[in-house]
């Protein structure tokens, strides 16, 4: 199999599969949940009028950002306010729509939710260098001219390609769907960005072992389009396995975490891809210019 023969047309299907997420990126931006933006959160079911769920908010002092209704169900989005004014808004709101009745109510102060973001984006720095650090002084024993750095580096990038996808497509379910990123859903990326990373070692520890192992004289390009002939049925069969069971858990689970799971499911299928058919290829393309450079 000539894997890497056609490594500029992996990179760009990886490039067409990009672009919509981070065109949402930069224009919709992500729907955030209160985690991160603080405030408080009502939903209602048997709504018969979402007017009056405004305006009794409205009337009880509560600053209401957003009405959401699907079917009969209203989901209240709203600054942040005091509990004790729950049951002045529940009797005033049975007052006037008998039916309805609160299922949930959150709230979040706006110093928590800015806590919040500050903590997830240091969280994913912190994992990037980590990875990449570590890659690098794994692979330190790897024959000359090759370079540990670059290893780390391409499978660095690898990962970053995942992380785009997955927030690109929540971006874009955030804009049409009013899907919302919550802490949730940092666990979830953060867990791709993990699995992302293990599949791209096991293809580079190949090829670490084939370069010692083949003879001298072997293309660096052949050798990593053996090592991944030799891994891929292994990075199939495993990531299949993980697939189905999300699959069947985004069928079959519950409302709370199906935005989890679908984070989870994206950002597997993407890393599959993209320690196959980016890492490898970023590794290939970047070691040949170094060695016509030379």
């Amino acid at each position: 199999m000539q894997i890497i023969k056609y490594k500029y047309w992996y990179l760009l299907f990886s490039l067409v599969i990009l672009v919509p997420g981070v065109i949402s990126l930069a224009v919709f931006r992500l729907n955030l949940a209160i985690d991160f933006t603080g405030g408080s959160v009502f939903q209602y079911e048997t709504v018969l009028d979402i007017g009056a769920v405004r305006q009794v908010m409205e009337q009880q002092g509560v600053v209401v950002e957003e009405v959401i209704k699907e079917e009969n169900t209203a989901l209240v989005r709203a600054k942040p306010i005091e509990t004790s004014k729950i049951n002045a808004i529940t009797t005033a709101l049975k007052e006037r729509d008998a039916n309805a009745t609160q299922t949930s109510f959150e709230t979040i102060g706006p110093s928590i939710g800015a806590e919040t973001t500050k903590k997830a984006f240091i969280a994913l720095v912190v994992a990037s260098l980590g990875i990449l650090f570590y890659i690098a002084y794994a692979f330190r024993n790897i024959p000359k001219p090759y370079s540990s750095f670059r290893f780390g580096a391409s499978a660095l990038i690898a990962m970053l390609h995942d992380a785009l996808v997955v927030l690109g497509v929540f971006s874009i379910l955030g804009h049409f769907f009013n899907v919302e990123i919550d802490s949730l859903f940092i666990t979830a990326l953060l867990t791709v960005i993990g699995f992302s990373v293990h599949d791209t070692i096991v293809v580079f520890d190949r090829i670490r072992e084939n370069l010692r192992k083949l003879s001298a004289n072997t293309k660096f390009s052949e050798v990593v389009n053996y090592s991944i002939v030799e891994t891929l049925n292994r990075s199939f069969a495993t990531s299949l396995t993980v697939i189905i069971t999300l699959t069947a858990l985004l069928l079959l689970g519950g409302e709370s975490i199906k935005y989890f799971t679908l984070a989870l499911l994206i950002g597997i299928i993407s890393g599959t891809y993209s320690s196959i058919f980016n890492a490898a290829p970023i590794l290939v393309i970047w070691e040949e210019q170094k060695s016509k450079s030379k």
